[in-house]
């Protein structure tokens, strides 16, 4: 069997490859698979022309941009669950952000956009430490906002979505969802939906919005009539504040708390139940063997134990607020969370004025 036809065996059901009349060079070089387009994936072009008809778009130009994505297997692999056992080490995610250039770009970046920056907390009541820290840890500051052609990556994922993933069905909705939100966005504002690049995921620009939080919470913060979070950093400090502020931010109340467990009197089970979700006053916290110093004891809000494993080594804790679970909208992991509210508190302790 040739590399071509066995290629034609593995692709996705319902999705046409270009070009399948060439042959293979006669030589020793690896055969390079050919280009899988969905123009004739039927639930595809089923959903192309529904969509149009609901968003009153014109299916002409709606079938032609999905026909146009191209089937990317390295999006699907990189959605895949991890292998079962794989091991979290937060004292490993956090050195990856909290070193040295993406510190110094933070504070470069504070400094150019410092206006800006005071402007959005006065307004949203979202710390400058925390917007710089979300932007340093998703796109080091606008220095990797992603190689891959938004079009490929939503429409691969909305229909060849890893069946191995534990919630198939619900993130093939979602991302179905998030191709509608693309295709919209860039019909009412003019973005190219063919040159348009962000994350595998089909994230965009400097804080990597989903097109369908950058329809809710993109604004235009520099008042040039239109909202660019690839370019205008005015655009994306004023977007993520106010993503911050309509996800429940609480001005003047701390993300976290230190906390050490108590020992054998800890019931560790009751209090890891929630999750990172908030759901113990001080009293009752402490009274599971969570033991808190100093201002914690005077937090007046609920608390959630959040858990940071280290491999091998003992898991890490701190007493989360309601600030630290508003943090983990942006990105529903409290690694990201803690390695965000770390790095903006680093790139503030060093700037001059502070």
């Amino acid at each position: 069997m040739t590399g071509l036809a066995l290629s034609l065996l593995l692709l996705p059901a319902g999705v046409s490859a270009s070009s399948t009349s060439k042959q293979r060079p006669a030589s020793s070089a690896p055969v390079v698979a050919p280009s899988v387009y969905y123009a004739d994936h039927e639930a595809a072009m089923a959903f192309a022309t529904d969509l149009a008809q609901r968003r009153d778009l014109d299916p002409g130009w709606v079938r032609q941009q999905i026909g146009q994505a191209q089937h990317l297997p390295q999006v699907v692999r990189l959605m895949s669950p991890a292998p079962s056992g794989t091991a979290k080490n937060w004292a490993a995610y956090r050195a990856r952000f909290i070193e040295p250039t993406r510190i110094e770009a933070g504070r470069r970046f504070w400094q150019d956009n410092r206006a800006a920056l005071e402007r959005a907390e006065a307004e949203f009541g979202v710390p400058a430490s925390l917007i710089v820290g979300v932007i340093g840890v998703e796109t080091l500051y606008g220095r990797h906002t992603g190689t891959f052609r938004v079009i490929d990556s939503l429409t691969t994922l909305a229909f060849d979505f890893p069946s191995s993933h534990p919630r198939a069905q619900a993130r093939t909705e979602f991302f179905r969802a998030e191709l509608e939100q693309f295709l919209s966005l860039a019909h009412r504002t003019g973005m190219d939906p063919q040159t348009t690049r962000g994350s595998y995921a089909g994230a965009m620009g400097w804080p990597q919005f989903m097109p369908s939080s950058w329809a809710k919470y993109a604004i235009d913060f520099d008042r040039d009539d239109r909202i660019d979070l690839f370019n205008s950093t005015s655009d994306v400090i004023g977007s993520v504040a106010n993503y911050f502020k309509a996800f429940g931010w609480l001005p003047g109340v701390p993300t976290h708390y230190p906390v050490r467990l108590a020992g054998e009197t800890t019931d560790l089970d009751t209090l890891l139940a929630p999750d990172i979700l908030p759901s113990f006053s001080v009293p009752s916290f402490t009274a599971k063997g969570a033991v808190l110093e100093g201002e914690a004891l005077e937090h007046t809000g609920k608390l959630a134990l959040v858990e940071l494993q280290n491999g091998a080594n003992p898991p890490s804790y701190v007493a989360g607020t309601d600030n630290f679970y508003a943090v983990t909208r942006y990105n529903w992991s409290s690694y990201y969370a803690l390695a965000v509210i770390e790095l903006g508190e680093t790139v503030e302790a060093g700037l001059p004025w502070r």
